[in-house]
């Protein structure tokens, strides 16, 4: 059985820094694209980063700079390192895995207070 569990949310003053965690079971992350989503209450769910196998990295516009994606694959675990955080970055942030079936985490919850 896939499952994705992250961590790592929490409350943060802004100007502040977190570090989420997706830790993977039951699927190698290695051979695996892999992303992290955010959704904030009353609006659509966000594409924030996504790293390809190849090492490849992406970021939405609102986060580049600031968020970094990277993977350990000893861990089977992908983070995302959020840097400078925006009351805006305010959201639920959701581990994602692209393969040949797609897979999500349960979300955990960012706040980020100005």
């Amino acid at each position: 059985q896939v499952r994705l569990v992250e961590s790592g949310g929490g409350l943060v003053q802004a100007g502040g820094s977190l570090r989420l965690s997706c830790a993977a079971s039951g699927i190698t992350v290695s051979i695996n694209a892999m992303g992290w989503y955010r959704q904030a209450p009353g609006k659509q769910r966000e594409l924030v980063a996504t790293s390809g196998t190849g090492g490849r990295t992406n970021y939405a516009d609102s986060v580049k700079g600031r968020f970094t994606i990277s993977r350990d694959n000893a861990k089977n675990t992908v983070y995302l390192q959020m840097n400078s955080l925006k009351p805006e970055d305010t959201a639920v942030y959701y581990c994602c895995l692209w393969g040949l079936n797609n897979y999500w985490g349960q979300g955990t919850q960012v706040t980020v207070s100005s």
